[in-house]
């Protein structure tokens, strides 16, 4: 049998067994290994033991658990909540202003947590409820709430980009500060077209009236607003002292994870419920990572074995002859084909043995190119039928908002999205100035 007919039934297999509802990791690390017995014999099973070494000695794989234990810890002292009191008072007269609101929430929450998830429970159980009641229109507010929720795995702490950079080999720290200017790209189209549309039709998007605001006493505002400032303080003392080169990634994670605890502690919400939930929870999704990882890694193996990057290269420089841009937007548009179908870890250990070294062959940055990949999971993350927070939002939604509504309310910010993804494509430097600074100093 060809290298090439290995190689289809590597992937059909994997696609049927994920088709069968096994996890994700346990059809790809299958199909791995016991391909590599096939070819290989007894000792291609080293392949899987040679991934886990490998993941056991990732260094920065440290910081995983740490910025995820922040982000819960955050997330149920409900320290989150006090930072959407203080938009709703200081944003609310401006047209749209609790949607916008609720688009800086999302960025500041994605800077504390790294997941999706996170930001679309956050947005889901307090900003939605707040929205509705103030009459904004249920398609937006739905839209808007799963467009900020999906920045959580582009802005640092992006769990999605430890995932990448493990498998190609790039450092956690580069990704990160890569994903920041087109994280803020993104949250800043969001916010000029909440703004323009609300100007335009202020019914979707009635602002506070003088009477409401005439209600709230001076100091009330204030006191929220020092409320808001402590989650951004503690992003402050976690990432300052990181990119000013005093402190390494991992040190920086333990500092996020020490404040967030310190300033649950100050608002006396630190109880034994948040510590078991959020310790529970940073486990669960700690090791669900690490398997997919360690997943990948054995089927990057496989695939090297095989050859089967030079044969993908030869076939699209070779014999079709297609331009490295070309190869680009293709590899980009079938991220987005496969998107409707599968999630961001599935599509990323499938076709990252594939796609990552023949970036890097075709000449074009593995860093730029994470930040690509990223934004292509941002925009499954809200297409039809798989996307991930389409089934969240409808998890979480009164009865009032259907699932027609939420397929209905992000097609403006997936179009969004795509012009944010040409934007960083046709302008790299977007992406990498800030890594080239820190990095280069």
């Amino acid at each position: 049998m060809s290298y090439d007919m290995i190689a289809l039934l590597m992937f059909s297999s994997m696609l049927l067994m994920m088709a069968t509802g096994q996890r994700v990791f346990g059809a790809i690390g299958f199909v791995a290994v016991t391909a590599s017995i096939l070819l290989w014999g007894v000792g291609g099973s080293d392949m899987g033991f040679s991934a886990a070494m490998k993941l056991m000695k990732w260094y920065p794989l440290l910081t995983l658990p740490m910025f995820i234990f922040m982000g819960y810890v955050l997330s149920e002292s409900r320290l989150a909540d006090d930072l959407y009191r203080m938009f709703h008072v200081w944003m609310g007269p401006v047209p749209g202003g609790l949607a916008i609101g609720t688009i800086l929430l999302m960025v500041i929450i994605s800077a504390m947590n790294g997941l999706s998830v996170a930001g679309m429970a956050i947005g889901a159980t307090i900003a939605l409820p707040e929205l509705l009641k103030r009459r904004y229109d249920k398609l937006m507010v739905t839209g808007v709430i799963q467009a900020g929720s999906s920045l959580g795995i582009l802005i640092p702490p992006s769990v999605v980009l430890v995932l990448y950079s493990m498998i190609a080999r790039q450092p956690v720290g580069a990704l990160w500060l890569a994903g920041v200017f087109p994280g803020l790209l993104m949250a800043a189209l969001f916010i000029f077209y909440i703004w323009i549309r609300c100007r335009i039709n202020p019914e979707l998007a009635p602002p506070l009236t003088a009477e409401e605001l005439a209600e709230i006493p001076r100091s009330e505002k204030m006191r929220l607003l020092s409320a808001g400032v402590l989650p951004l303080l503690i992003f402050i003392v976690m990432m300052v002292p990181f990119v000013t080169g005093y402190t390494s990634l991992v040190e920086s994670s333990v500092v996020g994870a020490l404040a967030s605890v310190a300033a649950a502690i100050i608002k006396r919400r630190f109880t034994r419920q948040v510590f078991e939930v959020a310790t529970r929870e940073t486990l669960a999704v700690s090791c669900m990572f690490m398997w997919i990882i360690l997943a990948a890694l054995a089927f990057g193996s496989v695939f090297d074995g095989l050859g089967a990057v030079k044969g993908i290269e030869g076939l699209f420089l070779d014999r079709l002859n297609l331009s490295p841009w070309t190869i680009l937007i293709l590899m980009q548009l079938s991220y987005l084909v496969m998107g409707t179908f599968l999630d961001d870890t599935a599509m990323l250990v499938i076709v990252a043995p594939l796609y990552v070294p023949l970036v890097g062959a075709l000449g074009f940055d593995l860093i730029w190119y994470g930040v690509l990949y990223t934004i292509t999971c941002q925009i499954a993350y809200m297409t039809p039928p798989f996307g991930y927070n389409l089934f969240l939002m409808r998890a979480m939604a009164p009865p009032e908002i259907t699932i027609v509504d939420i397929y209905r309310s992000i097609i403006p910010f997936v179009g969004i999205m795509i012009v944010a993804l040409a934007i960083v494509t046709a302008f790299p430097q977007i992406a990498l100035w800030l890594p080239e600074q820190v990095y280069n100093r």
